[in-house]
């Protein structure tokens, strides 16, 4: 792929947000802005990350993912307080990004009139629910509002499951909260609830760079939220973001079993292992296969690279 340079990549998307020319960022803009993804990508440009990798970022805490992009260098990729729909209920997936605005009349026109010669149906909250694939999360930046800021109800709430098999963030509000909970498989990470209808907003892009609270989102990063919060992973991450947290829930698992039994001290297990314990947890995986998330060559390739 031919590189471009990061002047080009912002004046590609300077000329989208002045003339507005499309709803959504082209699939080639969607390329340039997420250039180390070197894997598949969805027809829209988005990375694809795979279903394998999403089921297994399930069972990574948050503090792992968050201490592996802090390693990486990303320190704007969590927002907490968030009001959920279901707190036992945890949502992966890949992000497609949406953002709204206070309404002026101008840009409104100009969104509404590309929005319906793109054949686009109904209001702008529900274009990105037409949008949405299998494993989507609809990430929408609606800045806060919450009185007159409700994208989604009961009726759009089950579009999106339809479409997504997934559910929502919204840094916004929605209403039918009950009619939302009853919708089997359906989650939602919210700013709040109200019986209001969508007011005095307008659409500002659908596949663009958003802000969620202290956190930046793309197109295609992949979203971890559970109780305590949310991570927005750069796709290029993901994969070596889960197995070393795979790899040190093993280890963990490891030292605490050998703790237990007194075989080693906790300053032993604490620091950088001997030649010995190495051997011993090497000898420890292949009594325990079924304690592996990972293929075994997957984590023999993974310790390879790794220091212990």
């Amino acid at each position: 792929m031919k590189k471009i340079s990061c002047t080009a990549l912002m004046l590609m998307v300077l000329c989208y947000c002045g003339q507005a020319q499309n709803v959504t960022l082209t699939k080639e803009q969607i390329v340039a802005l997420t250039p180390e993804w070197k894997g598949e990508r969805l027809p829209d440009g988005r990375p694809s990350v795979s279903d394998d990798i999403l089921k297994r970022l399930k069972n990574i805490s948050l503090e792992e993912a968050w201490g592996v992009l802090r390693n990486a260098g990303y320190h704007n990729q969590f927002e907490g307080d968030w009001m959920i729909l279901k707190e036992d209920q945890v949502l992966v997936g890949r992000a497609l990004t949406v953002q709204y605005l206070p309404k002026r009349a101008d840009y409104d026109a100009i969104i509404r009139a590309k929005g319906k010669a793109e054949n686009r149906k109904g209001n702008f909250n529900s274009w990105p629910i037409d949008m949405l694939k299998p494993g989507d999360v609809y990430v929408a930046d609606s800045y806060g509002k919450i009185v007159d800021g409700t994208l989604i109800g009961d009726n759009l709430g089950n579009a999106i499951y339809t479409n997504s098999k997934n559910g929502v963030i919204f840094y916004g509000s929605v209403r039918d909260a009950e009619g939302l909970e009853r919708i089997e498989g359906f989650n939602a990470w919210v700013k709040g609830y109200d019986p209001s209808f969508i007011q005095e907003m307008m659409l500002g892009g659908i596949n663009v760079p958003i802000r969620i609270g202290r956190a930046t989102v793309l197109p295609g990063d992949v979203v971890l939220a559970k109780k305590g919060g949310i991570v927005f992973i750069p796709a290029h991450l993901v994969a070596d973001l889960v197995i070393n947290a795979e790899f040190i829930a093993l280890r963990d698992q490891f030292g605490h079993q050998r703790l237990r039994e007194g075989k080693y001290t906790p300053g032993e297990i604490d620091q950088q292992w001997t030649d010995v314990i190495k051997k011993d947890f090497l000898s420890w995986l292949d009594q325990n296969p079924g304690k592996l998330p990972m293929t075994r060559q997957e984590l023999d390739e993974y310790m390879k690279k790794r220091t212990w």
